[in-house]
């Protein structure tokens, strides 16, 4: 079931997509996912994977992470966390701390911009590569 309030229509395709994103922690490209989809829907094409991650990352049901690389990833969490990324090998990771709202409201105080979010991503090197 969709969290969002915008009722959006959950066809099959999207369900398994969510479902496959949501069973792993590796934050997958589209075409990982794309992989990962095949085996339940033999007959999918690349581009439905991919227009379907779209709209599940503008309702807010998963999230787009598009920040030290040019690779887009997709994370089955959508709710607000950090990220940790190996400069060596482009591995992603949710890091192991508490999203920091208060950063928005302090930096929206000491500026002229309206914050309307933040991501953070900090990187260096996985266990594998150090």
């Amino acid at each position: 079931m969709l969290q969002n309030q915008t009722r959006l229509r959950m066809t099959r395709q999207r369900q398994v997509i969510l479902e496959e994103l949501r069973q792993v922690d590796t934050h997958p490209s589209a075409d990982e996912v794309y992989e990962m989809v095949r085996k339940r829907l033999p007959r999918i094409s690349l581009g439905t994977v991919y227009r379907n991650l779209e709209i599940l990352s503008e309702s807010g049901e998963i999230q787009k992470v598009e920040l030290g690389s040019c690779l887009k990833r997709f994370d089955g969490f959508p709710h607000p966390h950090y990220h940790i990324r190996c400069v060596r090998c482009d591995r992603l990771v949710d890091a192991p701390t508490q999203f920091d709202v208060s950063l928005e409201g302090r930096l929206q105080s000491e500026t002229d911009f309206q914050i309307l979010g933040h991501k953070l991503e900090f990187s260096g090197l996985c266990p594998d590569c150090k």
